[in-house]
């Protein structure tokens, strides 16, 4: 029970993550290290999902209710404490990064540990941080306060493949930990449409409405996962040292790009409050990160 408990609140921040624009729901997953039981876990194999049910069923239960319950708590937060939220995230990627060092470092093979292969760790780590270093030019190009639709859009083919395509590509970049799949809907126009359709799917008379604009969303959202979780997969299989390479230099580049900086500072209240809040995502992170892996 414990153990469900624990996977459910997990599941709980990674959903929170995944409906944020600029918060990865993988680095989440990465931070109390289950991001490889998280991406093996993702397939259409019933089997396996049914022999991985003790981590499958808390995960998506929790996931579920981090979307439903409390993106608008850390929604709130963000808009009212942004700094010390921001510090809070930033403790919390540094937490992890002890974890994912002894993962690149741990890995057997390559030529016992070669030269050659040290320095594809360094390049690897390298594409990482460049990756969010592109990302962060994209994200610094657009408008986060988007407005809701008052009014939901008419359905059209066109509509429907753009909502289609965003939830692929949101999905494949919400399995790569620091990018965010809800800045790319964001980024392509569609963010705004799904988020209006979840807050008024309970009412009767746009239920419909709603459905079908959410259905290509939902579609898309699961080839996404099932084509971005293969991948990785294979990755993680084949070269793993070069993998959690790449993964650790997201992780930094998330960091440091995250880092609110000190302009916030406005009080000593402020000050007080980021300064708990950086030590305890740190803390956080590297003790759920050590409690997961044990």
């Amino acid at each position: 029970m414990l153990e469900f408990i624990k996977l459910l609140l997990i599941g709980c921040a990674v959903g929170m993550g995944n409906v944020i624009p600029g918060v990865s729901g993988s680095t989440i997953a990465v931070v109390f290290g289950i991001y490889d039981r998280f991406i093996n876990a993702i397939t259409l194999n019933f089997k396996k999902l049914w022999a991985n049910k003790k981590f499958v069923i808390p995960m998506v239960l929790g996931m579920l209710l981090g979307v439903l319950l409390f993106s608008k708590l850390v929604s709130y937060l963000y808009t009212h404490f942004p700094t010390q939220t921001n510090y809070a995230f930033t403790g919390l990627i540094i937490g992890s990064v002890p974890l994912l060092i002894s993962l690149v470092t741990k890995q057997k093979g390559e030529g016992k540990k070669s030269f050659w292969y040290y320095f594809s760790l360094v390049i690897c780590a390298a594409a990482g941080i460049a990756l969010i270093y592109l990302f962060s030019i994209l994200e610094g190009s657009v408008d986060k306060n988007t407005p809701e639709f008052s009014v939901l859009p008419e359905l059209s083919v066109g509509l429907a493949l753009r909502i289609f395509i965003a939830g692929l590509l949101g999905a494949v970049a919400m399995i790569i930990p620091g990018i965010s799949g809800s800045l790319l809907m964001l980024i392509m126009g569609v963010y705004p449409i799904v988020i209006s359709a979840i807050s008024v799917l309970l009412q009767p008379s746009t239920f419909v409405h709603a459905c079908l604009l959410l259905l290509p969303n939902g579609i898309g959202v699961l080839l996404g996962l099932l084509l971005g979780a293969k991948l990785i997969g294979f990755m993680l299989k084949k070269a793993p040292g070069q993998s959690y390479a790449v993964i650790l230099g997201l992780l930094l580049g998330s960091a440091v790009f995250m880092f609110p900086g000190f302009a916030g500072f406005t009080s000593a209240g402020v000050i007080a409050g980021s300064i708990i809040a950086f030590v305890g995502g740190i803390l956080l992170a590297y003790f759920g990160s050590k409690a997961s892996s044990e």
